[in-house]
């Protein structure tokens, strides 16, 4: 290897090296680090229920440890991912119509397999529905108060702030472009915070938890697999704005923010639909005895 070949190997933001581990070429192992990470998180989210209660399996403090720590695992492995594959030589590779589709097919790809996993989660949700509802609904509290409508309304707005990012960008407007893409992260952070809020709320004031019954499982594990999904939105989108600060993206080059964006869209309408679904659905459970 040329001394010139030599520096360039290394000229990368470590640990995000292009070659890792060294000896395999182009050939990475981040997205199997990230795959970790997101295999811990479940595993961790188990943990926790298998941690609680008097006859408890594991520490009560085992589950949100592997918690904790696979989201960083998770983390690590999308930067280097992410920096491996499209910022590291952003301006020098190609921008060819053909390379942008595959990476849009790639993204929907993507988004049908998570179909299939909220799919499952729902198909879990309308069999126990199909039981004895007013008894399942025991002890649940109100769901439909303002802020999920709060929440929802700041979801739909992320969307619209986001859309308008990507048609500034395709005009290479690149202050409007970089606003919108800060109000989409800063709207999608707060319905974060909003559902942490609801959690907080639900779990330590209403005693109502991921073990509170059938619905309890189900309200928990929806909610809770679409918050991971939107804070692993936040996270692309916060990758994009710090790409865009940077100085990279033109009318020409912004498949990226296409495939964000498809992302998030996705979660919005997942949201939608889960709102009038779980919330409004078990509302009118409760206050009419009827599906």
């Amino acid at each position: 290897m040329g001394t010139e070949e030599a520096h360039d190997d290394h000229g990368h933001h470590l640990p995000a090296v292009e070659d890792w581990p060294r000896g395999f070429g182009e050939a990475s192992w981040w997205p199997f680090v990230t795959a970790v990470g997101a295999a811990g998180i479940y595993a961790g989210a188990g943990l926790y229920i298998l941690g609680r209660g008097e006859d408890a399996i594991v520490g009560s403090m085992v589950g949100p440890a592997a918690f904790v720590g696979s989201i960083a695992i998770f983390l690590a492995g999308l930067y280097g991912w992410v920096y491996h594959a499209f910022v590291s030589h952003f301006w020098t590779r190609e921008a060819s119509e053909k390379g942008a589709n595959k990476l849009r097919w790639g993204m929907l790809a993507f988004l049908g397999s998570e179909l299939g996993t909220f799919g499952a989660l729902f198909g879990y949700y309308f069999y126990i529905r199909a039981g004895n509802w007013e008894e399942i609904l025991v002890g649940v509290p109100e769901l439909t108060g303002s802020l999920v409508l709060i929440n929802t309304a700041l979801l739909i707005a992320s969307s619209l702030t986001l859309h308008w990012a990507h048609v500034a960008i395709r005009k290479d407007e690149r202050k409007k472009f970089i606003g919108g893409l800060a109000l989409t992260l800063l709207l999608g952070i707060v319905f974060i915070g909003g559902q942490v809020y609801e959690y907080y709320e639900f779990i330590i004031h209403e005693d109502f938890t991921i073990i509170s019954g059938l619905f309890g499982s189900a309200f928990f594990g929806l909610t809770g697999l679409h918050g991971l999904h939107v804070s692993l939105g936040a996270v692309l989108i916060g990758i994009v704005f710090v790409r865009a600060l940077m100085g990279q993206y033109s009318a020409d080059r912004h498949v990226s923010v296409s495939t964000a964006s498809m992302y998030w869209h996705f979660v919005d309408v997942v949201w939608i639909f889960l709102v009038v679904v779980l919330y409004v659905g078990a509302e009118l459970g409760t206050s009419s005895g009827v599906l």
